[in-house]
């Protein structure tokens, strides 16, 4: 039995084979969910890091080494062991290349697989200060410096190649730390003004007795302490990306001022009558509800729909969980560590909800570096306090309250399974695809589950 149990996936298309493997590893002390495709393996673990991944070779639709490819390239510190009913050289050999640590051959006994996953989880510890073991990040992963594998960042990276190319406008809302101001430089440095400068206000970090000068700049004796003429961020951005961040604090003076901007393309600086054109695009952010501040009377409906001719809407970090590993490898290269994460420090920083988001993340990496002192992996311990006391998810539903005198399972889990297709109905407004998708099903078998549950 292992010292600390195990979360193991297993990967197998035979029924009969997959549940005697299954049960005799729950009984020698794993925590064992298995699967019967490379398809369900993949979605499993975008939501979970597994200390052991077992899979058969020869799957249909994905296979074992494609499994195995996707799941060493997310967790660098998964022991990956294949199965294989054809026991040749050659089979183990391209296993291995994959990033497997081991292979068996079938049919096999239970001890041989034991003593197996023994020797790989042992080998991959005295090894986890090798930097190979951390995956490398491809570029198909990034757009600009930033990062994402997930549908709501894939969707994004399409969304900001399509729009860097125009010039339009562009409101960027989201919370706080979800990399507004990442992607405002990307877009500026993916566009054709990327030769020009890319200029950046916190318009909630300056008083707003000063905001007026520091973005339309002043002349000398236009105010107490002005001893000469200033240019403000709108002329610095001339031919380039101004991009306003927090634009939702501006005063309503101000917004007025703004929106003569983006309509004439030209203002005065403060204590001049002299009128300046300028050709800068603006990228304006915010973390606030600026239809809420219409709505309100805090914000002009007229510069909110200058400001959002193409919004562009941040995901939480908490909505792209399967992100996270990617972010991690990211920011321990960034700090220059060579260390990898233990899967259970990484269940950690995939089971917390992130309400700083990716820049929150960004810090907790750097403490865990400064608080690893050069060792070659990073544990639990070495997170942050709000880290170490959450109780890592289970890769399955917490258990409910068995009754004293028993439960009617099938009946129990047909209920659950009508409740959760009924939500996925209406978060979608009823399109079956996607609640299909949200389920984790495919269309036609959703649509068989409806059919049997109004037979």
């Amino acid at each position: 039995m292992p010292d600390q149990a195990k979360h193991l996936l297993l990967v197998e298309d035979e029924a009969p084979l997959r549940t005697v493997v299954a049960e005799q590893l729950v009984d020698r002390g794993y925590i064992v969910e298995p699967v019967d495709s490379g398809e369900a393996a993949l979605t499993r673990l975008a939501d979970f890091a597994f200390d052991i991944l077992v899979t058969d070779l020869r799957l249909p639709g994905l296979d074992g080494s494609a499994l195995v490819d996707a799941a060493v390239e997310r967790y660098p510190d998964i022991v990956a062991i294949v199965m294989t009913g054809y026991g040749t050289v050659k089979d183990a050999v391209e296993a291995i290349k994959r990033g497997a640590a081991d292979f068996v051959s079938k049919p096999f006994q239970i001890d041989e697989l034991l003593l197996v996953l023994d020797s790989a989880v042992e080998q991959r510890r005295l090894k986890s200060e090798n930097a190979y073991l951390r995956a490398q990040l491809e570029d198909r992963y990034r757009f600009e410096g930033i990062i994402g594998k997930s549908p709501a960042m894939t969707r994004l990276f399409q969304l900001l190649e399509t729009v860097s190319r125009t010039n339009s406008t562009i409101l960027i809302t989201g919370e706080t730390g979800t990399g507004k101001e990442v992607v405002a430089r990307a877009i500026h440095h993916s566009s054709a003004r990327r030769q020009h400068r890319f200029v950046a206000l916190n318009c909630s970090a300056i008083p707003e007795t000063l905001l007026e000068a520091e973005l339309f700049g002043h002349v000398r004796g236009a105010f107490t302490g002005a001893v000469g003429n200033r240019q403000g961020r709108l002329e610095q951005a001339h031919k380039g990306t101004l991009f306003l961040d927090e634009v939702g604090t501006m005063s309503t003076a101000l917004q007025m001022r703004l929106l003569r901007v983006l309509q004439e393309r030209e203002f005065e600086r403060v204590g001049d009558s002299h009128t300046t054109k300028v050709d800068v695009r603006i990228i304006a952010a915010t973390n606030s509800d600026l239809g809420r501040m219409v709505a309100d009377g805090q914000f002009r409906e007229d510069l909110f729909y200058r400001l959002n001719v193409i919004p562009v809407q941040m995901p939480p970090l908490r909505e792209r969980r399967e992100d996270i590993p990617l972010l991690v490898q990211h920011f321990l290269g960034h700090f220059q560590s060579a260390a990898t994460v233990s899967q259970e420090g990484m269940r950690r920083l995939m089971s917390y909800q992130w309400p700083g988001n990716v820049r929150q993340l960004e810090n907790a990496i750097e403490r865990a570096v400064a608080f690893g002192g050069g060792r070659g992996q990073i544990d639990v311990a070495d997170l942050p306090a709000e880290l170490q006391r959450l109780e890592a998810a289970s890769p399955i539903p917490a258990a409910l309250a068995l009754p004293d005198d028993g439960v009617d399972l099938e009946a129990l889990v047909a209920d659950i399974e009508r409740e959760l297709i009924q939500q996925a109905l209406e978060r979608t407004n009823g399109n079956k695809g996607q609640a299909a998708t949200l389920l984790r099903l495919k269309r036609t078998t959703l649509v068989e589950k409806l059919k049997r549950q109004h037979a």
